[in-house]
């Protein structure tokens, strides 16, 4: 018999406790699994995202990196305790949920803990206080502004001031409406609320970018090890072998076939129960490995004579993209000036704090997954096509998704733990590793890109000549979504009339690279933002200035031809930054004529442009509304939230439109049994596309209620219990819900709409309408470069949007400072390198530390197309903050970077001597 672990007594969360575990277990692992306080969240399991971050004696620890033996005894406070464990803890959670603190919500419980000791300990805080409380906890989505003002609001709190409703829900700043559970501790994710019974799923993968491998003996390995119930290789794979997020370009396999192609992926899956699973040394595991050459980064992909990455296809060039419009060289000849440059991306991993978790069930003859996605209906297809059953017998229910970004569009657990519960007749779970997710899962593009630009010497351009070519890994993933964007985006958003871009996807044997917040815009500003600088600085003129020359407007037509008409506010935005930009640059230069050391600062502007939704394709979603018996309004809104406020945001779309308080409706989060498909989170598409869905449908069943009261248009609608009351002047009319039929859904009123984006097909030159609705914006950057150690600190940042119609300005500020700051670390200090840097202490991120105050500037040019004439901002935010930031360093000391992240090293080496590049 197996000796019991000894019972420890503690403290937890006011309540003593005595508590049966290893002393030895991690207490992040004690708390989440037998006490099931799954508020603390595990990111990484080494102590680098703070995540787990509890009190004990009232001190912050990381709970990965504590034993359970050593609180015995002692008093610990989770997240689910900080009210009642802390003084500050209720006014934090307050003032979280006041500012928009908590976007995905992951780490929020680490901040809320670790803020509630800074407050706790601190009678008169201040901010340089708050950020160094919360420096060891890593956060993805907020850009930390907001969480900063929050634990400040918390020191010194103020009374709620109530909203009376008055009609204008579209433009008000609401709290989140799903922010009581993040920051309480009970919003559940892909790794918590799963069955007793579950077992865990671990896969086997490659440490070889490529080879080809050979399996032993799988079922004497498995009986080998107690607690195993199988172990799953590509045979067990009812359907299809393959999946993709481009059903033309499926081309990943679940399990390998006789070859990998990327370092991690998986060749078999091992299942058992969870203690003998975690336990496992997979270094034992019965496969032999054969080296092969891979062939990493482009040159190595595109050279003569390379190997296939994928036999099946002609060549390691996956798909093509070009837009053309005139003549090039025409235009350039034409051109009084013109400049050149190459520049060079690489590799940027997603970083969310919550790595890719779930678990599956089988239900009869249908499968359910429960995990952390951006697209539940695309989940369905696929693993449907991988089970080899209908789409209608697969149930996806999206949990909690702590960060996205882009890369949980993919498919990660869920074709896993499908295949096993399908196979096995038992719940099965996932959770990757840390250094799992960021083995494998897809990343930002690589790109090597090369660019013309010409202009007269009044600063009018006359002609772009751009190209570019990017990594996208080992299979498809969105790679031919970023070789179609990108041409079409690479003029920027101004009047370019000879135009030329191409683009290409490039197969390697990297890790798979697919969307992450710009679709390859972000690398392709780069290039251009900062040969526009070159340009008007070799004219003779002030950067925005011949931004502003340039702008597109509602008349002017764009590299593919398209003339938006109204809602093109680009010219505001860069206007908008005028006095801003006339007092950082003052303030720069003459800092720089007074200093005397090694500190030299500078000031730089970029613009951009992104198209919101899909390229030139149908992209619809569809929003079901409908009035209960009870004179409830269930709103089924199936636009995922990752953080960025879907759930708050159509809601109070779909509430204006109905013209009733958002307090009416009922939210049906997205599940493809129970919501219509609004389409995959990603492209800033959910303002936009779900949105007008939203506003259509309020307005269906508005009209519909209005007919049954037999009231004209301008009613009002209230809706109370079991009743709806419709007022007409003096005139009211109640209507008893009791007696009125439903319909299948239990509805005695509803409406379904939905609203797809109006685009034309590119020709072979690209030319056509391929998006509705652009957002717009410009950004300024102001910085202090240490040219002796090469190091950047950013100062501040301006941020001026065009987002058609600010429906909650607190959740877009929220967006635009979380992009700012991804922004930063794709400029200064973010780089994958294919095996290596697999975990969040060797891959950096911004910290609270690195992050500067941001002034966002909303402006307002409505698009027709859009829910009360919004846009979206998700992508925005991040495009133009790299370059702003290269244009500042250029600035500062005259270097220009070609090269991103401008690490030190770099920038140390491009001012030896200056003149060199970066």
């Amino acid at each position: 018999m197996l000796d019991q672990p000894a019972a420890f007594a503690l403290t937890l969360n006011g309540e003593p406790c005595r508590i049966a575990a290893d002393p030895g277990a991690r207490l992040s692992a004690v708390l989440r699994d037998q006490i099931g306080c799954e508020g603390t969240k595990i990111g990484c399991n080494a102590g680098d995202c703070g995540a787990c971050t509890v009190l004990v004696d009232g001190e912050p620890v990381c709970a990965c990196l504590t034993a359970f033996g050593q609180v015995a005894g002692r008093a610990v406070v989770t997240v689910e305790g900080i009210e009642a464990g802390t003084r500050s803890g209720a006014a934090l959670k307050a003032a979280m949920l006041a500012r928009g603190a908590a976007q995905c919500g992951i780490c929020t419980p680490g901040m809320l803990v670790s803020a509630a000791a800074y407050l706790d300990r601190t009678p008169v805080p201040d901010e340089a206080g708050v950020r160094d409380a919360l420096g060891g906890v890593l956060c993805r989505c907020t850009g930390y502004g907001k969480i900063v003002e929050a634990v400040l609001d918390a020191a010194a709190p103020k009374g709620a001031e109530a909203a009376a409703f008055d009609g204008g829900i579209v433009g008000r700043r609401v709290p989140r409406l799903d922010g009581v559970p993040k920051v309480d501790g009970t919003e559940r994710y892909g790794a918590d609320g799963w069955p007793a019974e579950t077992l865990l799923l671990r896969a086997v993968r490659s440490p070889h970018h490529r080879a080809r491998f050979t399996l032993g003996d799988l079922e004497g390995w498995r009986a080998a090890h107690p607690g195993v119930v199988a172990v799953l290789t590509t045979a067990d794979v009812p359907g299809r072998n393959l999946y993709g997020v481009i059903p033309a370009f499926a081309d990943q396999p679940v399990f390998a076939t006789g070859e990998v192609r990327f370092r991690g992926e998986a060749v078999a899956a091992v299942v058992g129960d969870r203690a003998a699973v975690e336990a496992l040394d997979l270094a034992g595991f019965p496969v032999a490995w054969e080296p092969l050459d891979a062939l990493i980064g482009l040159d190595a992909a595109l050279a003569d004579g390379a190997a296939l990455v994928q036999a099946n296809r002609p060549g390691n060039v996956l798909v093509r993209g070009r837009v053309a419009k005139g003549d090039v060289a025409a235009g350039l000849a034409a051109a009084d000036r013109t400049v050149s440059g190459q520049f060079a991306t690489g590799f940027v991993e997603h970083a969310y704090i919550e790595p890719e978790a779930g678990f599956a069930r089988r239900v009869g003859d249908r499968i359910e997954i429960a995990a952390c996605t951006q697209a539940p209906y695309m989940d369905r297809d696929d693993v449907a096509l991988v089970l080899g059953i209908a789409p209608e017998q697969v149930r996806i229910i999206p949990t909690a998704v702590g960060g996205g970004f882009g890369s949980k569009l993919d498919l990660s657990v869920q074709p896993f733990i499908a295949v096993a519960a399908w196979r096995l007749g038992r719940p099965v779970g996932m959770v990757y590793s840390r250094p799992e997710s960021i083995m494998t899962t897809t990343k930002r593009h690589p790109g090597r890109l090369a660019m013309t630009v010409g202009a007269t010497r009044d600063g009018r351009l006359t002609a772009i000549d751009f190209s570019g070519d990017f990594d996208t890994g080992a299979y498809a993933s969105w790679g031919p979504t970023v070789a179609n964007r990108v041409p079409v985006h690479a003029s920027g958003p101004y009047f370019v009339p000879d135009y030329r871009a191409e683009a290409r996807a490039i197969l390697t044997h990297s890790v798979p690279a697919g969307a992450f917040r710009g679709f390859g815009v972000p690398q392709m500003a780069v290039a251009q933002e900062q040969l526009f600088d070159e340009l008007a600085l070799g004219l003779g003129l002030d950067p925005l200035e011949f931004r502003i020359l340039n702008a597109l407007t509602a008349e002017t037509p764009t590299a593919t031809g398209q003339v938006l008409g109204a809602g093109a506010g680009m010219r505001a935005c860069l206007e908008a930054l005028r006095p801003h930009w006339a007092r950082a640059r003052a303030a720069a230069e003459t800092f720089n004529a007074t200093a005397s050391g090694s500190l030299r600062r500078g000031a730089g502007v970029a613009g951009m442009w992104y198209g919101c939704g899909n390229t030139s394709m149908s992209n619809p979603s569809t929003i079901r509304i409908g009035l209960k018996p009870d004179g409830r309004i269930a709103l089924h809104q199936g636009a995922v939230d990752i953080g960025q406020g879907s759930n708050t945001v159509i809601a109070q779309i779909a509430a204006e439109a109905l013209g009733v308080d958002l307090a009416a409706l009922d939210l049906v989060s997205a599940d493809t049994d129970l919501t219509p498909d609004c389409g995959k989170t990603s492209a800033s598409r959910q303002t936009f596309v779900t949105g007008r869905a939203a506003e259509l449908a309020g307005r269906a069943l508005r009209a519909a209620i209005l007919r049954l009261a037999n009231a004209g248009p301008d009613a009002a609608i209230v809706c109370g219990p079991g009743r709806v009351i419709v007022a007409e002047g003096e005139a009211r009319r109640e209507i008893d819900l009791a007696g009125l039929a439903v319909d299948r859904h239990g509805y005695v009123l509803a409406a379904e709409e939905t609203f797809d984006p109006p685009t034309s097909p590119l020709d072979a030159n690209g030319q056509g309408d391929p998006y509705a609705v652009y957002g717009f914006g410009a950004h300024l950057a102001e910085i202090e470069i240490d040219t002796a150690l090469g190091t950047v600190r950013v100062l501040h940042v301006t941020a001026a949007h065009d987002v058609g119609r600010a429906v909650n300005p607190l959740l877009i500020e929220g967006q635009v400072e979380g992009g700012v700051a991804q922004g930063i670390g794709l400029a200064l200090m973010e780089e994958f390198i294919p095996g290596r840097g697999e975990n969040l202490h060797d891959y950096l991120i911004p910290t609270v530390g690195d992050v500067p105050p941001v002034t966002t500037i909303l402006i307002e040019d409505g698009a027709p197309a859009g829910p009360f004439g919004a846009k979206g901002v998700g992508e925005q935010a991040l495009i133009p903050t790299a370059p702003a930031i290269l244009n500042a360093i250029h600035h500062a000391t005259g270097l220009r970077v070609t090269r991103v992240p401008a690490t030190p090293d770099r920038i140390r080496a491009g001012l030896v001597g200056l003149g060199g590049q970066a």
